[in-house]
């Protein structure tokens, strides 16, 4: 049954003279149309296809394919119905035949509609206001914005507050098409994100198998020691298997943090473990070597700076701490980012929750910060990971999210003719 089918009051009195005046024009069948939008979600009168160029049609094919919630868009002539309840009764079987979703378009220049069988009322609405104002006036514009609308709308975001933002936003960077830049802006951020995700966990995946061999290297037999380094194997181990699932499960960059931070507690153990074979006393508990956290617990803190960084003590262990000392260059981490070999401490906010886990906000905040001014880590330390989103995010400063909201406003009622 067809949810809601609102006219503007002003406008209301005046619709049968303005729908009956065009010539009608013949009216498809609601078969008909079904079948396109179940195809290709899209469906446009062939009178007026010459109206609407190839280009117009892949722009809102493409929108409607890539939304979340099911999409259709209904093109028709001037004409096409004498009436508003025969229009509502076009629409209703249509619906009845395709399912679910959203679906808007126009009736020439006589009307846009956005309508749903499914959805509530103030859901539509706000949906049309917010496609309509991003649109800008333009037809192909105005619908390809309405799988994002539908997008914020279901999130519950305040699309009214932050569409002001939105706005202003586009318009300093001189930037137009409203709905549709918004879905290309998503999908860049996705793809982004997701190149992100399987970089950082491949650099955390050679160092959990880093920790596997050299915890295999040890090749305790339980039964020959004492109790206490059965209790260091034993977290050794445990903390190797708990890096494993945590990697297997992790879907954001910042859960890598969660990966790290066991590696650290394991290769710690493993460390203690060894000493204890070997008769030595075990390590204190100090933080993994700056430069590579796979070398294990540092031993001491030298004065370092990285190329055009601040000259600050890092914990190292010893090879690091006598390459440091004798002025040689020591063994950094180095990770690929975007094709290039870089230390990972210079690689970007999406490996601040790598440190992270190993060495500790604390320490990221007190050192890394002052150490890195002018790197990319010393930029990310002020703004992304001081603002609380260590995932790359930068507080906002993704141009397309503007902290989360997208856009909204205005008034729409459902039909606008």
């Amino acid at each position: 049954m067809l949810r809601r089918l609102v006219i503007p009051a002003l406008l209301s009195a005046g619709l049968t003279a303005v729908m009956a005046a065009p010539a009608a024009a013949d009216t498809p069948s609601e078969n008909e149309v079904a079948n396109e939008l179940q195809s290709d979600h899209l469906y446009i009168e062939e009178s007026i296809t010459d109206e609407f160029p190839e280009a117009d049609q892949e722009v809102l094919v493409e929108a409607a394919e890539g939304a979340e919630t099911p999409v259709y868009y209904v093109i028709l002539p001037d004409g096409t119905f004498a009436s508003q309840s025969s229009l509502n009764a076009f629409l209703e079987g249509v619906m009845d035949d395709v399912g679910d979703g959203v679906y808007a378009g126009f009736v020439g220049s006589q009307g846009y509609f956005v309508e749903s069988p499914n959805l509530d009322d103030s859901a539509v609405q706000q949906i049309g206001t917010d496609a309509k104002s991003s649109g800008g006036g333009n037809q192909v514009d105005t619908l390809a914005a309405v799988p994002e609308a539908v997008e914020s709308q279901e999130a519950g975001e305040a699309a009214s507050a932050t569409f002001g933002v939105l706005l202003l936003g586009l318009l300093a960077v001189g930037v137009v098409g409203g709905g549709f830049f918004l879905y290309q802006s998503k999908k860049k951020r996705e793809a982004q994100k997701a190149k992100e995700l399987a970089e950082i966990k491949q650099m955390a995946n050679e160092d959990v198998v880093r920790l596997g061999e050299d915890i295999a290297q040890l090749d305790v037999d339980l039964s020959a020691v004492d109790e206490a380094t059965r209790t260091d194997y034993s977290n050794a181990m445990d903390s190797y298997d708990r890096a494993k699932r945590s990697l297997d499960t992790i879907t954001e960059p910042e859960q890598i943090q969660e990966v790290t931070n066991a590696l650290e507690d394991g290769r710690y153990s493993m460390v203690a473990t060894r000493a204890r074979l070997n008769g030595e006393p075990v390590p204190e508990r100090r933080q993994p070597c700056f430069f590579n956290p796979q070398h294990g617990p540092s031993e001491q803190d030298v004065m370092w700076a990285p190329p055009g960084g601040t000259s600050r003590s890092v914990p190292a262990c010893s090879n690091c701490a006598r390459a440091v000392l004798s002025g040689h260059d020591p063994d950094v981490r180095m990770v690929e980012v975007d094709g290039e070999r870089r230390p990972y401490y210079d690689a970007g906010p999406a490996y601040a929750p790598y440190a992270g886990g190993y060495f500790g906000m604390d320490m990221m905040m007190g050192m890394f910060s002052g150490m890195m001014m002018g790197s990319m880590m010393g930029a990310m330390m002020g703004g992304g990971m001081m603002g609380g989103d260590m995932g790359g995010d930068m507080g906002g400063g993704d141009f397309g999210d503007f902290g989360g909201g997208d856009f909204g406003g205005g008034d729409f009622g459902g039909f606008d003719f």
